[in-house]
């Protein structure tokens, strides 16, 4: 094997006898690098942009948040909170009131969802980072913040005083038509204090107010709750506080973290990301293949030293394992060439925002090991299965 890989060393970094040898050898490693720097700038542009897609859902998304296994709503008593404050590996939690509702102001209408959350709802959430306008709502249950989307839409400022309000309209739980609309709906009157900016989507869904004033439009009891989201301890064991919960809920409820939560988003990013892998790759086998095309010409032109080598007593073998660590030499040597200069174009980016979404957006990137890992090792198993077949060619009517 020493021998093999002395003489494929001495073959790779002298030149061929003839010109044309040259220029394919030079197409060959240069697609390896292309190739591998190609490879290497999509997933990392993939990482930044699933970061960046997720990055509201660590402003928005609790840690854990516990759902009602049936029905809207299940019980949250005042024993279930002292053993919940207790649990180890909860930092906070916050218990939550959430329906949809009909909004009013000055004669401007719309649908959206009442979120009714204690005070220690800032605790559990970063309401300061999603807080774009004015403040966030107190013990007052006659106060709410609306989102972006909504605050436009009904053009709805943040108020300083309460000539301005708010109505909310719930419906009243019950069967068949209703022929007096003022009698189906239940409502309370708030001012608006605060306006929140998340993204589109949840900009248009939410309004926020007191877990209090949320209990009192849907007339529900205290110790009723839609949902409870929960903070945890940096160090805590998810798996463990899981098994906790279910066991003080008595197996009645559904218990999500934050991917669950967002799994239809986490399930396009993750198949974008592989589709946009498998099309470069697809790119790469084909670059790659002119390393078997380049080993091959290398072949011929270098048939008299083949003849020599073998009549001075290497074997077929031997021979054939010059070729293949040559193009698996070439491959890894392009595929690390390669990796550095992605790995230069993706610190430029990150530094100076070479590409920009937006005019003061550049397109996330994000650099990490398994880019490294994977990129490397998809080139070079490629090329060492494109040297295989390439240097598989000598037999032995070639130097016969």
């Amino acid at each position: 094997m020493n021998f093999s890989l002395y003489i494929a060393k001495r073959y790779l970094f002298s030149p061929g006898s003839s010109n044309a040898i040259n220029i394919i050898t030079g197409i060959a490693a240069a697609g390896v690098v292309i190739g591998a720097m190609a490879l290497f700038i999509v997933l990392s542009g993939f990482a930044g942009l699933k970061d960046f897609s997720l990055q509201f859902s660590s402003y928005f998304d609790p840690d854990l948040k516990i759902f009602p296994s049936s029905g809207k709503t299940f019980t949250f008593d005042d024993a279930q909170k002292k053993k919940l404050s207790q649990l180890e590996g909860v930092a906070h939690f916050s218990e939550i009131v959430e329906e949809r509702v009909f909004l009013e102001f000055r004669d401007k209408k719309k649908t959206a969802f009442i979120k009714g959350v204690d005070t220690n709802y800032s605790n559990v959430i970063k309401t300061d980072s999603i807080l774009a306008y004015g403040d966030w709502i107190s013990n007052n249950d006659f106060q709410v913040v609306a989102g972006n989307g909504i605050s436009r839409e009904l053009s709805m400022g943040v108020e300083q005083t309460y000539t301005n309000l708010l109505s909310i309209y719930v419906v009243k739980p019950g069967k068949g038509l209703i022929n007096d609309p003022s009698q189906g709906f239940r409502s309370q009157k708030a001012v608006n204090i605060g306006i929140y900016s998340v993204n589109e989507e949840l900009d248009q869904k939410y309004i926020f107010a007191t877990v209090g004033l949320a209990r009192t439009l849907l007339e529900l009891p205290k110790d009723k709750v839609t949902h409870v989201e929960l903070k945890l301890e940096k160090q805590a064991n998810e798996t463990s506080v899981v098994q906790e919960l279910q066991s003080l809920f008595d197996n009645q409820v559904i218990i999500k973290n934050r991917i669950q939560l967002n799994d239809t988003l986490y399930k396009m990013l993750n198949t974008e990301n592989l589709v946009s892998y498998l099309i470069i790759t697809l790119i790469a086998i084909i670059a790659l293949f002119n390393v078997a095309g380049a080993i091959i010409m290398m072949i011929i032109d270098k048939k008299s030293n083949v003849k020599t080598l073998y009549n001075v007593g290497a074997s077929l073998p031997n021979i054939r394992k010059i070729f293949l660590f040559q193009g698996s030499l070439m491959t890894i040597l392009g595929a690390l060439l390669g990796l550095a200069l992605g790995f230069i174009l993706i610190a430029l980016q990150q530094q100076f925002g070479l590409l920009m979404i937006t005019p003061s957006l550049p397109y996330p990137t994000r650099i990490t090991a398994v880019s490294f890992i994977v990129v490397f090792l998809t080139i070079t198993i490629i090329g060492f299965i494109a040297s295989l077949l390439a240097s598989s060619r000598i037999n032995q009517k070639l130097v016969a």
